[in-house]
């Protein structure tokens, strides 16, 4: 089993060096304006707020040649004092959107949200091969070299073969924030690493820190949403970990 598995994810490290090849090589026909960022900033659903998570965009963009354009993280966040409530959706610009390899992902926000029975119906083209990193690489998910430590950090930092598909939002799936609630959907709005208090993997009571998570490859969390799945069981890395996720979040380009 050990050989099988030695094997596989040396295929599999094979394959990942090649999609970055081949998405550096040349411009493709429409350059990159969509990616699930490659690294998390590794302070569980702290990101320094918005600001930060924008500027951790903005770097991995830049990292790959793409820094000239404007880009925003995929986060909604919830009403405070003084601060109204701000939705993902609105923040993305207008689209179409392509990945790394030129692929694109959605034509426009309602086809991105599935805003008509229609459009919900066939869906966006946020699939496993298509929701890539900025280096246009997959993103392991749910089958993807199974372990039962999977879920500890120790695992997850010495091993790029885990499942890390969950992708911090803050939003319900029409990519708009939760409002009219107590409830924390956004680790305070991105700024809190406060260790979950409801005593549950998942949260599902409504209990104590927590953010709300996609999935990457479209598969698990009850309902395989890509940006609405379900809520951590807390904010710090552990907690992030523990669901099968990284800290990682969406990037757009604006402009």
């Amino acid at each position: 089993m050990r050989k099988i598995r030695t094997l596989a994810g040396a295929c599999a490290a094979t394959l990942a060096g090649s999609l970055f090849a081949f998405a550096q090589q040349g411009s493709p026909e429409h350059p990159m304006t969509f990616f699930i960022t490659s690294e998390g900033i590794g302070d569980g659903g702290n990101f320094g707020g918005v600001a930060g998570a924008d500027a951790h965009c903005q770097l991995l963009a830049s990292r790959v040649g793409a820094g000239n354009k404007t880009w925003h993280a995929y986060l909604s966040t919830q009403e405070r004092p003084g601060q109204p409530a701000i939705n993902a959706r609105d923040r993305i610009g207008t689209g179409p959107w392509y990945n790394a390899w030129g692929v694109m992902i959605a034509q426009d926000l309602a086809h991105l949200h599935g805003d008509t029975p229609e459009l919900a119906r066939l869906g966006n083209n946020l699939t496993k091969l298509t929701n890539l990193t900025e280096k246009g690489q997959i993103v392991y998910g749910l089958g993807d070299f199974p372990d039962p430590r999977d879920n500890t950090i120790a695992y997850v930092t010495s091993t790029p073969y885990s499942n890390r598909h969950e992708v911090i939002t803050g939003s319900k799936p029409d990519g708009r924030a939760f409002t009219g609630t107590n409830v924390d959907y956004t680790c305070n709005n991105y700024t809190s690493n406060a260790s979950g208090t409801s005593g549950q993997v998942v949260r599902r009571n409504g209990i104590g820190p927590a953010v709300q998570v996609g999935m990457s490859d479209s598969n698990g969390g009850g309902n395989g949403s890509w940006n609405s799945a379900h809520s951590t069981g807390g904010c710090s890395q552990a907690d992030i970990v523990r669901t099968h996720g990284q800290g990682k979040f969406y990037c757009f380009a604006i402009n």
